[in-house]
């Protein structure tokens, strides 16, 4: 089957799960127009189920081809990139100034979602260009930005992010490639970059690289790190291209998932050093770095919603046409489509609930990084800020954790078909494995939350948000709705558990900081699975409110989250609470 993007769905959560519409109600988006945003998701849909998702397959079976530093993306995908650049998808969020369409970031989070669904190892390329343009946007010099930043907004070029090292990855500060200035003001930079997404490619004629490297006097660790601008080729006065610049593939990756992604090693000084600009401030390089890093972590989370939704898709339609058994009670020959059979009804409605939960985590994230930049009072700003900082670890680690239990859900409902890959399920599960690794492991996401999110101002932005969710569980107590079934009492023991969770982390963040991150990962989960609970109920209430003539649909879609997976949370809190000692003691076993 091919892939529908489900419009109504991403809706209902962008203007109420999310809270774009009270946003745009109260001032915080200007004067942009709310009623564009369904014709944008319906043409991005058409696009997606037009021309990417018929090449997800194509790139997974052909994959790319490295030859003499040049790599071969699959067949049709580079006509595929340029009618995608051409129909303005590239810069439906760019800086106005740089020709770029100016919508908001929740937009196009919307549509990341979308393209990743249809075709994420394409749609991982301009994720990693979004994040070039927002970090020479917010650092880079005047000349760097007229030089470049048109160019990237458009698409026409695309940018990459390099970090990791054969000896550093988590461990950025351990990185060793080094940069020396020039008298002319330009670095000359020598090293090798591993696991670099779409660091060559043939899609562009140029490919903008952002780098960190260390200066020889720089301080040791994450301190003395420095972030350059490195064009494969370099640009002339007038804007055409000139010389290749020092910096090439010297190998790709063979890799379980996201074949048609070139995921390359990058060398640089094999002659004299690759030409560098400098971004930001020398030694400062971490701070822009982080720029990019963050906008990278809300589309990694967007590609597991996207992966799971596809994945749930392809499941559904599955289990509507698969025969086999019969439904309970039901009598003589023949078989029933296995859809009729309540475990895999289970598995469809948690990939389903569990695809809509992470979908408004990810929106709202995009919805406060938005309301941050865009709101006039700046106290609003701050506190949207601040929501932004505290919600993107649970857009990058709890998204993809789901993105990865659908897609595996997704081979089950399958059966020993979806082992099989001529039916697909079988690369949604291959492709979401990464979510979870790149752009900080999802156990970096739960320390982030834990020892910087949570700990930050007394945990203000935690009580904050679990003021707002408390609010939402009283709605759904008040409604009286039986549809509704246990959700409101499900949601208020989640909320308290939470509560209680929190207060305990934050007291041993200092204190006892290792029994603290012993519970890190269970703490992101009960976090995720409570905050996903909340968002669907309120969905729920606001279909039932605007009269949507199939709200049931989402009333029984909250229920089934708060029943089965929001339930969840007051067993993850004596997981993080009490089990601190026998995670202390796990060197007796694991060394012994």
């Amino acid at each position: 089957m091919t892939y529908r993007a489900p419009i109504s769905d991403m809706l209902l959560s962008l203007n109420h799960g999310a809270g774009l519409k009270a946003a745009v109600e109260a001032g915080h988006y200007g004067d942009f127009d709310a009623d564009i945003v369904a014709a944008v998701l319906e043409e991005a849909g058409k696009f997606a189920t037009d021309v990417l998702a018929p090449l997800n397959r194509v790139g997974d079976e052909h994959g790319i081809k490295l030859d003499a530093g040049k790599v071969t993306t699959a067949p049709g995908w580079p006509d595929a990139y340029k009618r995608w650049t051409e129909g303005g998808w590239n810069a439906v969020s760019g800086p106005e100034a740089f020709g770029g369409q100016g919508l908001p970031v929740a937009i196009n989070a919307a549509c990341t979602e979308i393209w990743s669904a249809s075709n994420v190892a394409f749609g991982l390329c301009p994720l990693l260009t979004a994040s070039a343009i927002e970090a020479l946007d917010a650092h880079g010099s005047d000349e760097l930005k007229a030089i470049y930043l048109e160019k990237l907004v458009s698409g026409e070029w695309t940018g990459t992010m390099q970090l990791t090292e054969p000896q550093a990855g988590s461990d950025v500060g351990a990185l060793r490639t080094r940069a020396e200035k020039q008298a002319d003001g330009t670095y000359r930079i020598k090293g090798t970059k591993i696991f670099i997404t779409y660091g060559e490619h043939d899609m562009t004629d140029n490919i903008v690289h952002f780098v960190l490297a260390r200066l020889p006097d720089a301080p040791a660790g994450t301190k003395g790190i420095s972030l350059f601008l490195v064009p494969k080729f370099m640009v002339n006065a007038d804007g055409s291209l000139g010389a290749r610049n020092d910096i090439f593939a010297s190998g790709v990756e063979h890799k379980l998932g996201m074949h048609a992604s070139p995921t390359c090693t990058m060398t640089m000084g094999d002659h004299g050093g690759a030409i560098g600009f400098l971004i930001g401030e020398e030694n400062q390089g971490m701070r822009c770095m982080f720029t990019m890093m963050n906008q990278a972590r809300l589309g990694v989370g967007l590609e597991g919603v996207g992966v799971a939704d596809r994945a749930y898709q392809q499941a559904l339609s599955y289990a509507q046409e698969r025969k086999q058994g019969r439904a309970v009670g039901k009598k003589g020959d023949g078989s029933d489509a296995i859809f009729v059979h309540p475990d895999v009804k289970r598995m469809l409605m948690r990939m389903r609930a569990q695809t809509a939960a992470a979908r408004t985590i990810c929106y709202a994230t995009a919805v406060a990084i938005d309301v941050s930049t865009r709101a006039r009072d700046p106290k609003v700003r701050a506190d949207a800020a601040a929501r932004a900082a505290l919600l993107t670890p649970m857009a990058k680690g709890y998204s993809t954790d789901i993105g990865n239990e659908v897609a595996y859900l997704g081979v089950q409902v399958h059966g020993g078909m979806g082992f099989i890959e001529e039916t697909g399920a079988a690369q949604y599960y291959r492709d979401a494995r990464i979510t979870a690794i790149y752009e900080g492991t999802n156990g970096i996401q739960a320390i982030d939350l834990v020892t910087r999110k949570l700990a930050a101002n007394g945990g203000a932005a935690v009580w904050a948000l679990l003021d707002e969710l408390s609010a939402v569980v009283k709605q759904v107590e008040a409604s009286n709705d039986p549809a509704f079934g246990t959700t409101g009492a499900k949601l208020r023991e989640a909320l308290d558990a939470l509560t209680r969770t929190s207060k305990w982390l934050l007291e041993r963040v200092t204190s006892a900081p290792n029994e603290a991150l012993a519970g890190a990962t269970p703490y992101l989960q009960q976090f995720g699975a409570t905050l996903g609970g909340c968002m669907l109920a309120s969905e729920a209430l606001a279909a039932k409110s605007d009269g949507l003539a199939d709200a049931q649909r989402y009333v029984s879609l909250a229920r089934f989250f708060a029943e089965n997976i929001t339930v969840q949370a007051a067993g993850l809190e004596r997981t993080v609470t009490e089990s601190a000692e026998s995670v202390a003691a796990a060197d007796a076993v694991l060394l012994g």
